[in-house]
């Protein structure tokens, strides 16, 4: 089993920032992609942002790319997301996930069997 716990949600006016993160444990070593998904009321949940824990590669959510940053701190079992320019369309509770699916970034929230229980976003206008 693999434990993730997110912390560093809150509320925030829009342009300000975030940075979230998530506290990975247990047998961490039996997944490969650790991903960032958003869930909005009423709406099922998206994937934001996803890495491999050895950090050769990313993918991005077309409507945040240039405004969010995913990174992985293996040794620490810590993942990221630092977040810019927050809009109010940001407003989400977000989920830490891990996948132990291999084949590449994938983007499917029931491939990812692992998840935290989430940190609410809640950007102002």
């Amino acid at each position: 089993q693999v434990q993730l716990v997110e912390s560093g949600g809150g509320l925030v006016q829009a342009g300000g920032s975030l940075r979230l993160s998530c506290a990975a444990s247990g047998r961490t070593f039996s997944t490969y992609v650790m991903a960032w998904f958003r869930q909005a009321p009423g709406k099922e949940p998206n994937i934001v942002a996803a890495v491999t824990w050895r950090g050769d590669n990313t993918y991005y959510a077309d409507s945040v790319k240039g405004r969010f940053t995913i990174s992985g701190d293996n040794a620490k079992n810590m993942v990221y997301l630092e977040m810019n320019s927050l809009k109010p369309e940001d407003t989400a509770i977000y989920y830490c996930a891990a996948s132990a699916v291999l084949g590449g970034l994938v983007r499917a929230f029931s491939e990812y069997a692992y998840r935290g229980q989430g940190t609410q976003v809640t950007v102002s206008s």
